[in-house]
C-alpha cells in the first residue's frame, strides 16, 4: 500500500547494528528472500546443549535420499532396494532418485520396523533441544518444538526467511528497511489524503528492543465490509509462554476523546495474519478514525501512543507490579 505520510515520534533512540543481542544460536535458512527471488540456505555458528544422535550406520539408513530427514512408516523402496520416505515418493514422481526405477507400492518392512524400534533425537538438537523421542512422537514434538526457527514476522510480503531471534532483527532492518527504536515508550503519527480508499497492505513495522528482548509494533489498515479499519497491535520476538511476562497499551485520540487498548503481546509463533483477524489490538472504524482527525473529516490524521512493561509479581502481596523502567 502506498503511505501518503508517516512518522515515529519515539523518545527513544534507534539500535545501532552492534547492539543486536546474540544469544550463542544461530540456524538461518531461506526458500524466497523478502523480494520472491530464490535463496540458499545458510546454516552457520550452530552453537548449544549437546544432544546424543543415534548410531552413524543405523541414521544413515534412516536418512531418506531425497530430504535427508529421517524416514518413518511407510518406508518405500523401489526393486533394486533403494529406499525413500512416502513424503519424497509423490515429489519424485514415483522414480526412484537413485537408480530412476519406478518404485511401485513396495514397502520396505524390515526398515520400518528398525525405525518403531527406534528413539530419535528432536531434529533441532543442533540448536539445543536436548529431547528424544520414539518414532511416532517424534514428528509431532519438532513441530512445537521451542527450538525451532522463527518465522519472519514482515508483513506484506511472502518472506520465507527463517531463523533466530537476532538473525530477524537484522534481516528486517537491512532487507525489510524496518525501523529500529531502543526503548519501551512509542509515538506514531499516521497522515493519509484519502482515508476512504485502502488497499490490504501493511502500513507499518517498527521494531522495538527493551527488556532484553525485541517486539514487532504494527500499524495496519485493511478493508473490513464496505470501509476500512484501522488497527494497531505488538507482536513479541520469543515463545508464546515468555510473551505472557509483558503487557502494553495503545492509545489513539483527538477532540477530547481517546480510546485505549491493553493486552499481551503475542508471539511471533502466531502468523500476522492469524494476530490481524482475531481482532487482538486496538481496532480504529473509519468513522471515529476522521473524528479523531478533526478538521474537515477529509484527510486522516491519527496520532496512536503507546509503552510497553514487564510483569513483575511481589511474592508478599501476590500482585503483579508493572515494571515500567527498559
Amino acid at each position: 500500500m502506498e503511505m501518503d505520510s508517516m512518522e515515529c515520534e519515539s523518545s527513544t533512540r534507534s539500535i545501532q547494528n552492534d547492539e543486536i543481542h546474540h544469544n550463542g544460536t544461530y540456524h538461518f535458512s531461506s526458500t524466497k528472500n523478502h523480494g520472491g527471488a530464490a535463496a540458499a540456505a545458510v546454516v552457520t555458528n550452530i552453537v548449544g546443549p549437546t544432544a546424543t544422535a543415534p548410531a552413524t550406520s543405523v541414521y544413515e539408513l534412516l536418512e531418506c535420499p531425497v530430504c535427508t530427514y529421517s524416514m518413518y512408516p511407510p518406508i518405500h523402496q523401489c526393486h533394486n532396494g533403494h529406499t525413500l520416505c512416502s513424503t519424497c515418493k509423490v515429489r519424485v514422481h514415483n522414480r526412484c532418485p537413485t537408480c530412476r526405477q519406478e518404485l511401485g507400492d513396495i514397502r520396505c518392512l524390515a526398515l520400518e520396523k528398525v525405525a518403531e524400534s527406534l528413539e530419535l533425537p528432536c531434529k533441532y538438537y543442533n540448536l539445543g533441544c536436548p529431547e528424544i523421542f520414539p518414532y511416532y512422537s517424534k514428528l509431532k514434538h519438532e513441530s512445537l518444538c521451542n527450538f525451532r526457527p522463527y518465522s519472519c514476522p514482515y508483513a506484506g510480503s511472502e518472506c520465507g526467511v527463517v531463523g533466530d531471534i537476532p538473525f530477524l532483527v537484522a534481516h528486517l532492518r537491512d532487507d525489510h528497511k524496518v525501523d529500529m527504536h531502543a526503548g519501551s515508550t512509542f509515538n506514531h503519527r499516521y497522515v493519509k489524503s484519502n482515508p476512504r480508499e485502502v488497499e490490504n497492505a501493511t502500513w507499518m513495522l517498527t521494531v522495538f528492543h527493551c527488556f532484553g528482548q525485541y517486539f514487532c509494533l504494527h500499524f495496519e489498515a485493511f478493508q473490513l465490509g464496505m470501509g476500512p479499519v484501522y488497527m494497531a497491535f505488538l507482536r513479541f520476538m520469543g515463545d508464546e509462554e515468555e510473551a505472557r511476562s509483558y503487557s502494553y497499551s495503545l492509545e489513539v485520540g483527538g477532540s477530547g476523546r481517546k480510546l485505549t487498548w491493553e493486552g499481551t503481546p503475542r508471539s511471533i509463533r502466531d502468523s500476522h495474519r492469524k494476530v490481524r483477524d482475531s481482532n487482538d489490538g486496538l481496532i480504529i472504524q473509519r468513522n471515529m478514525a476522521l473524528f479523531f482527525s478533526g478538521g474537515d473529516r477529509k484527510e486522516l490524521k491519527l496520532r496512536v501512543t503507546g509503552k510497553i512493561w514487564k510483569e513483575q509479581h511481589n511474592p508478599d502481596s501476590g500482585l503483579c507490579i508493572p515494571n515500567l523502567s527498559s
